[in-house]
């Protein structure tokens, strides 16, 4: 793996600090390419109001992809060795977070080595240590073998997170913390009138790898029959129902028709939302419940905190320790302990805990968030040129 000097460019060595703003300063903007730059988690990096006048950086839109659509972003054709080699003086900086799926790691290998041929440093946020993607997480895991030794700084959403990354890749990494997912005139905003129903909202959507639908829906339609006053609203997308979809459950579709007969679970089937009808769903819900398998990361949990909707989700991930919420665990049998899906939801309904992001207190996150990517952008910039002249 690299580390070191290649054909002149230094990377930090694993273990290393990951250096300050004072290492370097740059008269013009540092242009920076994040990969992908057109996605929710990249963009509140940015500066913004006052503060974006200001930037030192220029944030670089997404290259064109051949034959898709205006605005598709994937796959990411910076991500190929000859599009660096191409375009290598066009971008300061590159800043990886998603979109490497599809690569081999001997594609990602050449890649980083283009990366130091023409002397742009990589900066990697690590958001997925268990890819919710995939079930076997062999070839996820050789991917970030990788770029996070490759990266000239690492970036990390949790300390949890971060102990894996210096344990397995003996990488120093930074943890900053997940900025507001919601619009910020929606956080803290006054939610819709209540019925006084308390509604229990089970998204399961397109059934990514990660989701474990049909044992998690029985336990919570056991736990809410115990509960006066609460329902149980299962979303999916109707993509799912047929049996052609790749992800199609036949049990979890069998169940749901029986839970739906029997008047325990509202379903409700429904296309792709919007981000808008996606934010107007988690305001329309007291408490929302992950059921996850595996994953690390969680802009779901963002999101229902900025939108004072209450979490209850698996103890498999590092989203426990992103914001306040309700946990449960899983059996030998991989099944969710049912025990403790009634506990939380005994607590939620008689007790109503709410866990509600402050929109100030969101506003100054991300001020602080953009600043120290800001500043990450011109330390490893300047180590470059610096051992460009050394």
């Amino acid at each position: 793996m690299l580390s070191g000097y290649v054909c002149g460019v230094p990377h930090t060595r694993p273990g290393s600090v990951i250096p300050t703003l004072s290492t370097a300063s740059r008269p013009t903007p540092t242009r920076v390419l994040a990969v992908p730059s057109a996605h929710p988690y990249p963009e509140r990096l940015r500066a913004v109001g006052p503060d974006a006048e200001h930037s030192s950086v220029v944030h670089l839109t997404d290259p064109p992809v051949a034959g898709a659509p205006n605005g598709q972003w994937w796959p990411p054709p910076a991500l190929d060795a000859d599009w660096v080699r191409a375009h290598a003086d066009e971008v300061d900086v590159i800043h990886l977070h998603f979109g490497f799926d599809a690569s081999s790691p001997d594609d990602l290998q050449g890649w980083v080595d283009a990366l130091d041929e023409t002397g742009i440093p990589l900066v990697l946020t690590v958001h997925d240590l268990a890819n919710p993607h995939f079930t076997d997480q062999t070839a996820h895991l050789a991917r970030l073998d990788v770029l996070v030794l490759a990266a000239a700084a690492v970036i990390t959403l949790t300390e949890g997170a971060a102990a894996e990354i210096r344990e397995r890749w003996g990488r120093d990494v930074e943890v900053v913390a997940h900025p507001h997912v919601a619009p910020i005139e929606l956080v803290g905003a006054p939610r819709p009138g209540r019925d006084g129903v308390f509604r229990i909202g089970l998204r399961l959507a397109g059934l990514r790898a990660n989701v474990v639908g049909e044992p998690v829906v029985r336990a919570l339609a056991d736990a809410v029959a115990g509960l006066p006053g609460a329902e149980l609203v299962v979303s999916i997308q109707r993509e799912v129902l047929s049996p052609l979809h790749p992800r199609h459950d036949r049990l979890l579709i069998e169940t749901l028709a029986e839970l739906v007969r029997r008047g325990r679970i509202v379903l409700d089937v429904h296309e792709r939302l919007t981000d808008e009808q996606l934010w107007e769903h988690v305001r329309g819900l007291d408490l929302s419940v992950l059921a996850y398998a595996h994953g690390t990361h969680s802009g779901w949990v963002e999101l229902c905190h900025d939108l004072g909707t209450t979490v209850l989700a698996p103890r498999t991930g590092h989203w426990v320790e992103q914001q306040p919420m309700l946990t449960f665990g899983w059996g030998r049998d991989g099944h969710p302990d049912a025990g403790q899906i009634f506990s939380a939801l005994q607590l939620a309904v008689l007790d109503r805990p709410r866990w509600e992001a402050d929109p100030a207190q969101r506003v100054a996150q991300q001020r602080s968030v953009s600043r120290r990517h800001e500043q990450l952008y011109a330390a490893v910039l300047g180590d470059v040129r610096t051992a460009g002249v050394a």
